[in-house]
Order: structure tokens, then C-alpha cells, then sequence
């Protein structure tokens, strides 16, 4: 504690603001704050990104002197401490819940399973959940009524992708094996509409984070390149993404072919190549620029209460309406208000809406500020981040066999927190949804798991000679 006191003071007063600070010390929170648990740091990951979305701009501005144009924004300082506010408090729920929940005996896990199925089972299995996920996400479109719940299970892909990796690297560390795994599912997740190829490289920087050992020169240079590797595929996609789009939107055929997808993806990048010293700093700029979600945010700090009074809740209770009425019961529910509508009424901003087949986000931290305002706002953070510290545990103490435990947090919590412009209603609702489906499914096959083996043992059991004797 003295020395990050320390730490945070020494940064403030070398770059002459107390966000400097700020920052550094709810970083420290996150990386130094959560009690051991078991697997991979997936908590700690999914609020570093949170905290990065939020402090971003600031250290690049530090590093590089470039100015961003929030900058320009009056409020944009007292946003910037808002959102380290609301990381703080939601990283201490956390802390919070899994204490309460350690404090309990987990007797029942004495002598479980580490593993349950053969390398190769896993495989087969990742295979049939790839031929499927492309099957489920059209189904939903195709049925609204249980489109979410498909949806989720669709992600639990990544948990499978989890434990392979995780399979990969312990107890025997095989980098080839990394490298050919990310290799693919980079190629996939830069096909897609999305810039779906970051889950898989930070799933495997989590199965890193869980054996890295310092001493060893090919846990850095895995490490190193994984890192590289991401800013790399951000810079890229961030400079190619609007074309790309482009061709996802207006040709139908080529939305629905992923051949035509890798090949766009492949000319867009051999022509980025080609200019790259022209646009990478550009790119680099507007990754930045993308990555750093205050805007909007700051923008609603200067118009509400002084243009528009605070909604006393409003916002928090719809998203609470719309958790507890699923559209499977109740099909004539409407839909969520656009988050580009919120960024109009309180930002003050026209920005691309429905109309446009868009959504600009405004973040669950903008609407709690505009539901309670300070320091109410941040209430709603801690009592969130206490649910999920506790949920966390709970999932690891509910699942008998550890590794998909393990896989399971790992999928469901990286997903779920670590994104800080989602609203209240989306986050709460595809958490919950998430929560149900995919964790209903791994406590299903948990318990097949340990049927089977019951099965097996009495089967051996009752064949044997001495029990027959």
C-alpha cells in the first residue's frame, strides 16, 4: 500500500495532473486487490480493459504528445475521474464478494477432477461448436422470441477455446501449438462484422497469465508477441474497417460467404501494407482515439444537471423492466431505447442512430451519472461488482470438474466485463442470459460427467472377482 501511495504520487507530480495518478492507482487496485483464486486472472484482464478505456488517451498523450480531440472537451478530466471511480468501485464489490464467498469450506471439491475429457475429445468438440456457431447466430435472427439465449450459447465457442489452450500450455508448454491455434482463429475473427479475433489471443494471454514463469525466455517471447501481435491486428482493423463494413452492408452474397470475406480482408490488407508509413500513425491516432470512450460521456457531464435534470433512476429501472421480462414470455415487449438517443438527448450531439443501422454507445457510467448524479452513481457500480464477485465463486465451487470451472469463468466473465461503453440494460441482460445458458449447459455436462464415471466404477466394481466372491 506504501508503495503505490508512492507510486501514484511520484506519477502525478512527473506529469503534472492528479488523473496520472488516479489511473495508476486503480490499476494497482485491480492487479493487487483481488484475493487468489483459482485459474487464470480473467477479473483482473476484463478491468484492466476497462480501466484502459478509460485512461488510454491519457498515457498516450504522455508518450507521444498527441492530443485527442476529447481533449478539447471542458468536463473531459472530471469524466476521466468518474470512470476511474466507477472501475474502483465495481473492482472492490468484486473483492468483496469473493471474500464472503471464500469465507465458506469448499469440502466437496477436495480430490476433484482436474480434467475430463481426452485432448482429442476437446478437439472434436471445438469443431462441432465452430460448424455450429454460424448455424445459431442465423437462428436467431430467424426466432427473436429466444435470440439472445442462442446467441450466448453461440459464445460458449470461446470457452472451448479456453480449455484447449489452457490443455496447450500446462503442463507441458507447446508455443507451436498456440501459434497454429490463434493463427486460425485470428483468420476467423477477421472475417466476421466484428473484431472478433481479439477474444482468442486474450484468452490465451489468461492461460499465459496462469504458468507464466519468469525465468523462462519462451514465456516472454509469447508473451511479447501475443501483445505485439494484438496492437498489430487493432492497428490493421481500425484502418480497414470502414471499407470492409461497406462491402458487409451493401452485398448480401458477400455477408454470407466467408471466402469472399477473406479475400476482401486480404486486399484491404496488402494495400494498408503498401501505405503504412502514411497511415499507421494516422490509424494508430484514431485506434486510440476509438479506444479512449469519455466523449460522449464528458459531453453529458457539462449538459446534465445544468440542462437537463437527472432522471431519478429512470434509466436503471427500464433496464431492471427489460432483465426481468424475457421476450420469450412476453413477445410484445419493446425494444430497448438506442443508445445513439440517449448520446442526442444528453450529449447534445447528433450522431448516426437506427436510421442509419447504427448505435454510438453512451456506457452504463453515463447513465448512472445521468440517473443519480454524484456521488449516488456510484452505487449501482459496487452493488453490480459485489453480484458478480460472488457469482464468480459460486460458478467455480457449482462446477465439479476443475478445468471446466475454470473455462467456464474465464469465457463468462472476460465477456461479460470487460467492455466500459455498454449500457445497463445490455449488460445486465446478456450477463444474466449468459449466466443461465452457458452456465446452464456446463452444470448439465458436469453432471453428466460424474454420472458416467459413477457408471463406469459400479461396472467395474460388480465384474469383479473379489466383489463376486
Amino acid at each position: 500500500m506504501f508503495a503505490s501511495i508512492i507510486a501514484a504520487v511520484a506519477v502525478t507530480y512527473l506529469f503534472g495532473s492528479w488523473m496520472y495518478g488516479a489511473s495508476l492507482a486503480v490499476l494497482i487496485l485491480i492487479w493487487r486487490g483481488f484475493p487468489d483464486t483459482e485459474g487464470p486472472p480473467v477479473l483482473q484482464l476484463a478491468m484492466t480493459c476497462q480501466w484502459g478505456q478509460v485512461s488510454v488517451g491519457l498515457w498516450y498523450y504522455a508518450l507521444t504528445g498527441r492530443g485527442l480531440p476529447v481533449m478539447e472537451v471542458s468536463t473531459y478530466e472530471m469524466m476521466v475521474g468518474v470512470g476511474l471511480g466507477c472501475i474502483a468501485l465495481m473492482t472492490l464489490g468484486m473483492i468483496a464478494g469473493i471474500r464472503v464467498m471464500q469465507k465458506q469450506p469448499a469440502e466437496h471439491l477436495a480430490g476433484a477432477p482436474e480434467y475430463m475429457v481426452t485432448f482429442r475429445t476437446l478437439l472434436i468438440v471445438y469443431v462441432s461448436a465452430l460448424a455450429a456457431t454460424g448455424a445459431l447466430t442465423e437462428l436467431a435472427y430467424q426466432l427473436p422470441g429466444i435470440g439472445q439465449a442462442l446467441v450466448a450459447i453461440s459464445v460458449a465457442r470461446l470457452g472451448v477455446v479456453a480449455l484447449i489452450l489452457r490443455r496447450i500450455v500446462r503442463p507441458v508448454f507447446r508455443w507451436e501449438l498456440i501459434t497454429v491455434l490463434l493463427a486460425f482463429e485470428t483468420v476467423i475473427g477477421f472475417t466476421g462484422y466484428f473484431s472478433g479475433f481479439k477474444e482468442p489471443m486474450l484468452l490465451a494471454a489468461l492461460a499465459l497469465f496462469e504458468v507464466f514463469d519468469r525465468r523462462r525466455v519462451g514465456h516472454w517471447v509469447t508473451a511479447g508477441s501475443l501483445a505485439l501481435g494484438l496492437g498489430m491486428a487493432f492497428v490493421m482493423w481500425i484502418g480497414v474497417r470502414d471499407q470492409y463494413r461497406r462491402d458487409f452492408v451493401d452485398d448480401a452474397s458477400f455477408a454470407s460467404s466467408r471466402s469472399a470475406r477473406l479475400e476482401r480482408m486480404q486486399a484491404l490488407f496488402t494495400d494498408w501494407f503498401a501505405q503504412r508509413e502514411d497511415r499507421f500513425t494516422g490509424d494508430t491516432d484514431k485506434l486510440v482515439d476509438r479506444a479512449w470512450v469519455i466523449y460522449y460521456p464528458a459531453l453529458a457531464l457539462e449538459r446534465v444537471p445544468s440542462v437537463l435534470a437527472h432522471t431519478n433512476g429512470e434509466i436503471m429501472e427500464t433496464a431492471l423492466l427489460h432483465l426481468v421480462t424475457p421476450r420469450l414470455l412476453f413477445p410484445n415487449k419493446p425494444g430497448l431505447v438506442s443508445d445513439s438517443l440517449k448520446v442526442r438527448r444528453y450529449s447534445g450531439v447528433w450522431v448516426a442512430g437506427a436510421e442509419e443501422n447504427t448505435s454510438i454507445a453512451f456506457g452504463f457510467a453515463a447513465e448512472s451519472y445521468v440517473d443519480y448524479g454524484l456521488p449516488w452513481m456510484f452505487i449501482p457500480m459496487f452493488v453490480f461488482g459485489l453480484l458478480m464477485g460472488v457469482t464468480y465463486e459460486w460458478f467455480l465451487r457449482l462446477i465439479h470438474h476443475r478445468e471446466l470451472a475454470v473455462a467456464l469463468v474465464m469465457c463468462l466473465f472476460w465477456v461479460n466485463l470487460y467492455l466500459f461503453e455498454r449500457s445497463w440494460a445490455k449488460m445486465l441482460g446478456t450477463t444474466l442470459t449468459m449466466f443461465i445458458t452457458v452456465g446452464g449447459l456446463a452444470y448439465v455436462f458436469d453432471r453428466w460427467l460424474i454420472l458416467r464415471q459413477q457408471h463406469r466404477f459400479e461396472s467395474d466394481v460388480s465384474t469383479d472377482p473379489a466383489y463376486l466372491r
